[in-house]
This record gives structure tokens, sequence and C-alpha cells, in this order.
């Protein structure tokens, strides 16, 4: 399907053709919580349906002002209302009666496991809180923290939400350099550590990172006064006395009661920062009610949450979105039972994920398509040798997923009829946007579908004109809504410029996208990822499915490097299935994806070049940085490779290249 809008207005030309649709199975959609009719009633007054929502979680004390629109871009829901989050994810649940349900099924990389009540999480979220307060922390103080997936980051997070302080919370991947920045920009006052944390069979340093970056010249005077270390890795490490503490020998000083009281409904929650490791970091702000409404909402409707009977798996570590949002917040003010795994998804082998689905009996699974890619490269005998019977619901987060992967992670994870939720959201929007809802939405392979009730998104060219069915364009929001951010910490003329000021009353964070001839939105990434090849805007992302759709190719990432004759040219780097037998050479890749992508999207789609990889340079979340793989194609010096899971990768990738 080819646009035949002016492109010099921003319509994104879309030329990939669609697979078909598939229904929930009838049993699932009988029994699904919702139906068609929410729409309905979100659409009739969405400020009404996210103050039902909201009701449906305990309130110190009630709003009775839902939203305040008076200053935007700058938000205020349930302002006049008081709410404790850790309260509504851990006491109201015990007080119900549900103590003794399981709150996290926690499994260590080596294999050490732990399975923790809501009885059991309260009170250790309790002492936790106790400990934060003896050590000075208070209602509005920032406190950093950086924790590989145990249960002490959860623990961590809730007792910081319960005093009423801000966590910032630090990916353990990243470097002391990106740690310092971030604890400087929020002033933090603590930071929670660990030793270390287990990572492909080695323990990985935290704190000797926390040292470094404590150490770092800095212009803004170190706010941090101690440092809280957990035992975990049992490696040596150096020690300040008088600022250095460990977890275990502190909190054992501490009682396990405490009474959570309401803080205002617009209290800054968290700041969580998306910059890399170069320039000021962007530390986006979100506060608590309109947070938690949206989270919890999202967390029950998307994955058709019964907390009495499902054991719900969200992959992502705490350190970004995605954790925060649905392995913290979301499940637990669910009440949900969750498993948490600390490791890699190939160690000690390729089936650990598998493994672990079937001692727990999971039946909602959430993950990266980047991660199915990687099981896909493996084969299925490999998530075949475990029973998988138990899931009855997928999702994918992170990136749009190709239909290829759509579809194998269906019938080989899904066992031919799990539904998948192909989840469309960003740090910034703070819970999902767009996604199917199962039982309702007959799904569709690689597509994001439909907004969420209560949420108003559009596609737009660059004069805000709705591009219309069958094209591609902008993704933009139009109406606020309740987990938005509300800020770029200390700089909010940079929340301004960075996200309002495209389209002044629409929010637009820079990703692109297409309706299809149902309206049905296609996520086709960033807008900064869109190549302008002879005048034709085209997407990485429907290249990369197109060659992802070769039987012989695993995964891939595309590129536009400069060129000529065509302004830009299409890069390709390509990774084969380990066992597939057609393609031999580099030579005979490159002709036979070129006539693929030729022939499933056009002549103008062609990659200019086609480079055979065994790895792709990704983040430890399992995103993949095109900026340096744009670097080689273009053959300039790679840039900064320290948030790259293996630093070496991109070595190896421009040895290929010279």
């Amino acid at each position: 399907m080819v646009s035949t809008q002016d492109n010099s207005h921003g319509v994104i030309e879309s030329l990939q053709s669609e697979v078909g649709s598939f229904p929930a199975p009838p049993a699932f959609a009988e029994a699904a919580q919702f139906g068609p009719e929410i729409y309905d009633e979100a659409k009739a007054d969405p400020v009404a349906f996210w103050a039902k929502q909201a009701k449906s979680l305990h309130w110190h004390k009630p709003f009775t002002q839902t939203l305040d629109w008076s200053n935007p871009p700058f938000a205020k829901w349930f302002e006049d209302g008081e709410i404790n989050l850790a309260y509504n994810c851990l006491d109201r649940h015990v007080l119900a009666g549900n103590g003794d349900r399981i709150a996290i099924y926690w499994e260590g990389e080596p294999g050490d496991k732990r399975a923790i009540s809501y009885t059991e999480l309260l009170s250790e979220v309790k002492r936790a809180a106790n400990l934060l307060t003896s050590l000075g922390i208070h209602e509005g103080d920032r406190v950093a923290v950086y924790l590989p997936m145990i249960p002490e980051a959860v623990i961590s997070m809730l007792a910081i939400a319960r005093i009423g302080a801000v966590h910032s919370v630090v990916f353990g991947g990243f470097s002391a350099e990106s740690l310092r920045a971030r604890i400087d920009d929020a002033q933090a006052k603590l930071v929670i550590t660990a030793d270390g944390g287990w990572r492909k069979g080695k323990v990985s340093p935290l704190k000797p990172a926390v040292d470094d970056a404590l150490a770092i010249a800095s212009d803004a005077e170190l706010s941090v006064k101690n440092v809280l270390v957990v035992r975990r890795g049992e490696n040596d490490i150096a020690w300040e006395e008088g600022r250095d503490l460990w977890w275990d020998e502190e909190i054992a000083l501490v009682d396990n009661e405490h009474t959570a009281k309401g803080f205002p409904a617009e209290n800054p929650l968290f700041i969580l920062y998306t910059s890399g490791t170069t320039g000021k970091p962007k530390g986006i702000l979100h506060t608590s009610g309109g947070y938690l409404t949206q989270a919890s909402f999202t967390h029950k409707a998307v994955f058709d949450l019964r907390p009495e009977s499902d054991v719900y798996w969200c992959t992502a570590d705490i350190g970004w979105i995605t954790g925060h949002s649905y392995v913290v917040y979301g499940p637990l003010a669910n009440g949900a039972t969750q498993v948490i795994y600390e490791g890699t998804p190939e160690t000690p082998n390729w089936s650990r994920w598998w493994e672990i689905v079937e001692r727990y009996g999971v039946t909602t699974f959430y993950t990266a398509p980047t991660a199915i890619r990687s099981f896909m490269k493996q084969g299925r005998a490999v998530a075949q040798q475990n029973d998988l019977s138990s899931i009855r619901l997928l999702g994918t987060v992170g990136e749009a997923i190709n239909p290829e992967a759509w579809l194998w992670y269906r019938e080989v994870i899904g066992g031919g009829s799990a539904p998948i939720v192909d989840t469309w959201w960003q740090t910034e929007t703070g819970a999902i946007m767009v996604s199917p809802l199962p039982g309702i939405t007959a799904t569709k392979p690689g597509s994001a579908q439909v907004p969420i009730p209560g949420i108003s998104v559009d596609v737009v060219d660059d004069n805000a004109k709705h591009v219309g069915n069958g094209n591609g364009g902008l993704l933009v929001v139009t109406q606020p809504w309740p987990s938005m951010l509300r800020g770029i910490w200390g700089d909010p003329q940079r929340f301004i410029d960075t996200y309002w000021a495209t389209f002044g009353d629409k929010y637009f964070a820079g990703d692109g996208a297409r309706l299809d001839e149902d309206g049905d939105i296609w996520l086709m990434g960033r807008v900064d990822d869109v190549m302008n090849v002879s005048g034709h805007r085209l997407s990485t992302t429907e290249i990369e499915s197109s060659l992802v759709s070769h039987p012989s190719v695993a995964e891939s990432a595309v590129v536009g490097a400069h060129d000529e004759t065509t302004g830009q040219a299409v890069v390709a780097f390509v990774i084969l299935k380990r066992n597939q037998t057609v393609i031999n050479d580099g030579d005979q890749a490159s002709a036979i994806l070129k006539a693929h992508v030729g022939s499933q999207i056009g002549a103008i789609a062609r990659p200019r070049q086609i480079i055979i990889v065994s790895e792709l340079p990704k983040t430890r979340s399992g995103k993949i940085i095109r900026r340096l793989l744009k670097d080689v194609a273009e053959g300039r010096e790679v840039g900064d490779t320290s948030t790259l899971a293996d630093t070496l990768v991109m070595q190896t990738i421009s040895d290929k290249i010279k």
C-alpha cells in the first residue's frame, strides 16, 4: 500500500502489505473482563471515565477535581486528593484478606529462589521505610536506586514511595559517568546499590561503579550522604566508613511497624532518565495519583488480569519504564502474582525462560520483540522442550514487532491460540497508550491497533492534518492522559520545547505511524529513523520487517546512510538463523535479500548494502542502537558504546566492514 499524498508535508510512505487478523478464542472472549462498551463509555466522557478508574484505588483523601488543564501542557490530575502508592500496592490487599497470596516468585540467575507473600512484602517494605527515615530521607527527597533484579529493588522503590520521597532508578548497566550525571541532576541524598548482581554466569560490579561515580569531579556539589549496600554477589568491595552501610545490618535495627500516610496526588513519585551518557540527562518526571490510575487500569485491561489465578511475568528490568509500570506498580496495585528473574534468557542455556514459565505456571508473558527474535534464531525446538500450556496471553513492548516474529510468538510460545497484545507507549507516557484489548480486538500481526479507552491519538502530517486511512505520518496524543509526564526535572522549558513545540496543542515525542485501511495503527519507528530515499520517506521498521520475513533471517537493523545520488540509501545489518541452509555467504545474501525486499516492498526500498553480522549493538534491555550502525555505514568513527550489553560488538562489525 503506497501513500499518494505529498511527502513534503511529512507523510511517511507505507509500502508493506499486511497479514490477516486473529480473533481471540471464543472461550477467552466470553470470559474477558471488559466488553466493547468500555470504548463507548470512555469516548462519551474521558475525564469521567478516568475518575471512575481512579476510584478503584484507595485514597487517603478522596479527590473532588479530576483534571486541571488550565495551564497546558502542565496537567494536574486528582490534585486535591491524597494517596499512598505503597498502601495501594500492599496494605489494602493484606487488609482485604489476601496477605497469603504470593506477590513475587523471585528467581536468581544462579538458581536461588524466593516466594514472597503480600504480608511478607508489606513487612519488608515497612522496615525499609523506617530505615530510610532513620537515614534522614523525608518527603520530596530523591533516592538513587542502582540494583539488579532482586527483591530489594522492588522493596526499595515501594519504601521510597511509602514515605513520599522520589526514586530515580538507574539501570545497572549504565556507567559510573551516567550514574553520576543522574545523581547530580536529581540531587540524590542516598544511593541504594548492591555489591554486585548476577549476569551471564558472572557477578557484575555495582558498588564499584557507585564508588567511581561519587569520586568523579563535578561542578555540582555532591548531595549523597549515604550508600546503602545489599549483599548479593559476595565480592570484595571498597568501603567508606560513615558513608557506606550494609542493608541487612541496618534493616535489622528497625521494626516492621509503619503507618502509611497520604500525599497529594501531584507529589513527585519518580524521575526516570532517558538520555544517553553524553549531554545533560533528561529526567522524565511522573507524579502519583494519575500515574497509578493509568498503570493499574491498563495492567488490568490489557492483560485481562485475574489476580486470583494468573501468574504474570514481565521480563523488563526496573531500570526502564516497563519495569516501573508493569513489574512494580501496575501488578502490585492489582494484587497480582508475578515472576521476577534476575538474569539473562540464555543463562545457563536458552531454555531458562521456558523452564521458569513451566515451573511457576506462568499464564501471562510480556517481553520485547528483540527477545522473541533471539529465540527465533535458536529455533523452536528450544522453547518446545518445556510445557508452555499454562500461557493464555502474550504481550510485546519496546518497539514495533514484525509480523513474522508475531506469528512465531503466537504459534510456538502461545500454542497457536494465545492472544497477543502489542503495546505502544513510552517513558514519557508512563503507561500503555495503544494496544488491542484481548477478547475485544481481533489482533493483527505487527499492529498495536487501537488507543486504550480514555486515550485520544491521531496520525498527522507536518501541518497537523489527519493523514487518512492507508497513509503514514506522525503519531500524536491529542488530549491529556492521567499518567503523562509532568515535565523534565528542573527544566520546564525543555519539556515544552521537546514534546509540545511541534504542534503546540498536541503531544509529539518523535514516533511515526501509519493507519491501515481499517484505521488501525501500525508503528513505524522513530521519525529520526525515517530515511529520505530519492524524495521518498521510508520507514526503517518496514524494511527490517521485510528482511526478517525471509526464512533465513533471524534479525535485522536498517539505517539510512548518506548517498550522493539518492540523498540517503538503505544499509541493512542482518543476522542469519543458526540452522538455515539457503544462504552460504555474504555475496549470495546480498543478492537474495535485496531481491526479497524489492519483491515485498518495491525497488525504492532495496538496500544498497547488506552486511551479515553475528550480533547487533544492543543495550542490556535489548534495544538496538542504530546510531552506532549509522556511524559504521557512513564511515565515521563509532560513537559512545558504554551502554551496550557487549561493547565488543561494534568492533567486530567495524572490522567486517573494513
